[in-house]
This record gives structure tokens, C-alpha cells and sequence, in this order.
């Protein structure tokens, strides 16, 4: 019990340090749950979730990084411009498959 209610307590407090962080984090745990069914599942509107989801996450955390940098700022771009060009190669794929 007491460790669920330490990762409960954890996570409360993130959500309440940094929300746009948090948003992110979950927008990103969502596009991850949604595109592992999208492999398993062959259904075109989870995989179009997926990837919008990865779209919105990635172009969050590059302007929230240009408004307010981290000490991390060159990785954290670099991790979110390549997330964004993959899912919109993944976009591309999708509508030449169609």
C-alpha cells in the first residue's frame, strides 16, 4: 500500500509543479497506448490517434521550451523535432496508403 500511495503522492505533485509537463507526459503515454494497439489491432483510427497525439505532445514541448528553456533545452528539441518528423512521415505513409 505504501507504494501506491508514494507514485500516487508523486503524482499529484508533478501535476501541480509543472502542468504543461504533465500534459505532455500524458499526451505522450496515451499516443504510446494508443499506437502499441494500432500494432496489434489493424484499425486505422487508433493509429491516427496515435500519431496526432505524438504531433500535439512534440509542437508542445518545443514552444514551451522556447518560451521558457530548461537546462536540458538542446536534447529535449531535438527528442521533440524528431518525434514530429517521424509522426509526419508517419501521416505522409498513411494518406499515400489510402
Amino acid at each position: 500500500m505504501r507504494f501506491w500511495s508514494f507514485w500516487f503522492n508523486s503524482f499529484v505533485l508533478s501535476s501541480q509543479y509543472n502542468p504543461p509537463r504533465f500534459v505532455e507526459l500524458l499526451m505522450l503515454l496515451l499516443a504510446i497506448a494508443m499506437l502499441g494497439i494500432a500494432s496489434i489491432l489493424p484499425d486505422r483510427p487508433y493509429l491516427i490517434l496515435g500519431l496526432s497525439l505524438v504531433v500535439g505532445a512534440s509542437i508542445s514541448i518545443l514552444v514551451r521550451e522556447a518560451i521558457a528553456p530548461s537546462p536540458q533545452t538542446r536534447i529535449t528539441q531535438l527528442t521533440a523535432s524528431l518525434l514530429l518528423i517521424i509522426s509526419l512521415y508517419g501521416f505522409a505513409d498513411l494518406m499515400y496508403s489510402i
